[in-house]
């Protein structure tokens, strides 16, 4: 019983900091582009095409973001 009045608190703790670690995520931008990074292992950096194709993309988040 006595071990109840310690792993309450502490759930509620790491259930706390879980929250807030989502919140800071969603709110630094980490879900922001998700197919992106899954796209791009399938092409190779060396191909011209393939960098041309990421600069205009840069270039089009940065005119999103102005």
């Amino acid at each position: 019983m006595a071990a109840l009045y310690v792993m309450i608190p502490v759930a509620v703790i790491l259930v706390a900091f879980a929250i807030w670690l989502f919140f800071w995520a969603v709110d630094s931008g980490q879900y922001e582009d998700l197919d992106s990074p899954a796209h791009s292992i399938l092409f190779d950096d060396e191909d011209p095409k393939h960098q041309a194709g990421v600069e205009e993309a840069r270039n089009g988040e940065n005119d999103r973001d102005a």
